[in-house]
């Protein structure tokens, strides 16, 4: 009797303890929304370098703990503090296409959009000193009172004229297959660079917060940038693993706003990449949606303007600025449009043509190449930036640089059509339905040939650098002034050069170019060591997914200088294989 009821009662405590575990572990699991209260803290990112002044710079980490305390600690021996602003992203989320966690390589957890979770923390560092870097590192406190620190790095004000600086240019990592090989070149090459230049597409899918902070594959935005990355490349049964570079915890970062940085209509579809592919024109949301928020029917930067602490122009904001950097003065822009398809199959809303089951139905419309930002002249922007180049700081600058996204001159098939508002033009049968809506893109209204270039030659400028169409090429025009796209690192299109052509309508009015600059300058051979095409000739680019590009400017020389890399010979030297001097 007595044995029987220790059995019942043994029975009962253990069944108490197990509900008392399973309770436990429920609370404790992660979700996004939810901090894990039972396992240390971790900070989602390393610290990074922003804005930067003559006495100051700003340092911006990540958490999925909103915490009660964000600190950095600097000085040569970490005895000075200063403590953090912190806010929470608005728009971060998962979906389908997410690749976050293990369990995720072989299958999606998600169905649907799910909010994430993630603040930002932002400290300014002040009372530094021209030309000296001094130690840094940042330490987060979980409301629980666990604390979690960086490594320590070295951070430094901006830099005075005269200063020798080394520039990173890039662009386009948008999660490429050779996005840490390329940053990891550069680290082991030309060592701590002063800076990075980022010409727009940090990442595809802007709102998806997995790809700026931790997708699965290894090569999510700031591990790539951070030495971080982990990311496996395979090439005739061998295997590399590249770790990126850690990059922007000691050097700031310039960006502009490419295609990619930009989301579409917010929550109308059923999953990020569609919400991605919806940016939809200003003009006739306003008419469609009357009274309802006009960002969330069109299209927003939100989430690239949360995680970057940038310049701020007072017309542009974030979105395009100015900024003097040792001797550069360097001219951001927010030249960008959306991408489509240059496919005419009646099933694609594409560049130049709506899909046909949509053409009842503009709501669903596609509305072209629709540019986000006016240039135009008399624009506002344009009116910024003819002003910027008559001011004292970019006049006597000693290096005069202008960066934004779309490719004023490349072999690249993303310059075509030109780069002006489509010019839609409907047709109807006898009955007055429509039967086909497209697009012309006048090549003499091209903002960026007609508008902005007379200015940027009258300006002097003598650099103008960009992206968008996933190779190196470059060029030089008659005034003496240097275009340069280095945005290889996979993924590449290819080039309009030889036998391979642009993919373009040919029964338009316009007349869209299928070899070669579309606005009429030759590509310049690489002046040191070109790669030799099958027909024994130099190539003036590289457009592979094999070879990585990245470039150097030494404002000491005033050189820019482009190296590759082979990621088939994990192996192989880095090689320089291009360089000329800005004037």
């Amino acid at each position: 009797m007595l044995r029987a009821i220790a059995v019942r009662t043994n029975k009962k405590l253990l069944s108490s303890v197990l509900l008392f575990v399973l309770c436990f572990t429920l609370v404790s699991v992660h979700s996004f929304g939810q901090t894990i209260m039972t396992a240390a803290p971790q900070l989602l990112t390393d610290p990074f370098l922003q804005l930067p002044t003559a006495t100051s710079v700003r340092v911006v980490w990540f958490t999925e703990f909103a915490g009660n305390q964000h600190l950095v600690t600097y000085g040569e021996d970490l005895e000075k503090t200063a403590k953090a602003t912190t806010t929470k992203l608005s728009r971060t989320r998962e979906d389908q296409k997410s690749r976050v966690g293990k369990q995720t390589q072989d299958g999606q957890v998600y169905q649907q959009p799910v909010k994430r979770d993630i603040w930002r923390h932002d400290a300014e560092v002040t009372g530094l000193k021209p030309g000296v870097r001094v130690n840094y590192r940042v330490t987060s406190t979980r409301e629980d009172g666990e604390t979690v620190s960086s490594d320590v790095f070295t951070l430094a004000p901006k830099p005075e004229a005269g200063t020798s600086l080394k520039i990173l240019l890039t662009s386009d990592h948008q999660l490429k297959p050779m996005t840490a090989a390329n940053l990891q070149k550069v680290v082991e090459t030309v060592g701590r660079v002063d800076a990075v230049w980022f010409a727009g597409d940090l990442i595809n899918v802007s709102d998806r917060a997995s790809e700026w902070f931790d997708d699965n594959r290894g090569n999510a935005f700031f591990p790539g940038l951070q030495g971080r990355a982990k990311y496996q490349m395979q090439h005739d049964g061998v295997t590399a693993t590249y770790t990126g570079g850690q990059i922007i915890q000691h050097a700031p970062m310039y960006t502009c706003i490419g295609n990619h940085e930009v989301m579409g209509r917010f929550a109308r579809k059923g999953s990020l990449d569609h919400e991605f592919d919806d940016t939809f024109p200003r003009a006739v949301a306003q008419r469609l949606y009357s009274g309802k928020s006009l960002i969330d029917n069109s299209y927003n930067t939100i989430t690239y303007e949360e995680i970057l602490t940038l310049p701020e122009s007072k017309e542009g904001g974030k979105k395009y600025y100015a900024v003097s950097f040792g001797d550069v003065r360097l001219v951001v822009l927010y030249i960008t449009n959306m991408w489509r398809t240059p496919k005419l199959n009646e099933n694609y809303t594409g560049r130049y043509r709506e899909a046909e089951q949509n053409l009842d139905n503009p709501e669903n419309w596609g509305y072209g190449q629709l540019i986000y930002e006016p240039i135009a002249q008399g624009s506002t922007q344009y009116n910024w930036l003819a002003a910027e180049l008559k001011s004292p700081e970019f006049q006597q600058a000693k290096y005069k640089i202008v960066m934004f996204h779309h490719p004023p001159h490349t072999l690249g098939d993303n310059i075509v059509p030109a780069y002006t508002d489509p010019v839609q033009i409907i047709e109807r049968d006898d009955q007055g339905k429509i039967t086909s809506v497209r697009y012309e893109y006048p090549k003499n209204a091209d903002y960026i040939i007609r508008d902005v270039m007379p200015l940027l030659e009258a300006a002097n400028v003598q650099l103008v650098f960009y992206g968008h169409s996933h190779l190196w090429n470059r060029f030089v025009n008659s005034q003496g002034m240097h275009f340069l796209e280095t945005s290889n690192v996979g993924n590449s299109y290819g080039a309009a050069w030889g036998e391979r052509k642009r993919e373009v309508p040919t029964n338009y009015q316009e007349k869209y170019v299928v070899l070669g600059d579309p606005n009429g300058l030759e590509p310049v051979v690489p002046t040191i060591a070109p790669i030799v095409g099958e027909d024994g000739k130099a190539m003036p680019y590289i457009a592979s997914n094999d070879i990585t590009v990245f470039s150097i400017f030494d404002t000491d020389t005033g050189t820019v200088s482009s190296y590759r890399f082979d990621t088939r010979k994990p192996d192989s030297e880095v090689m320089k294989f291009d360089e000329f001097k800005l004037q």
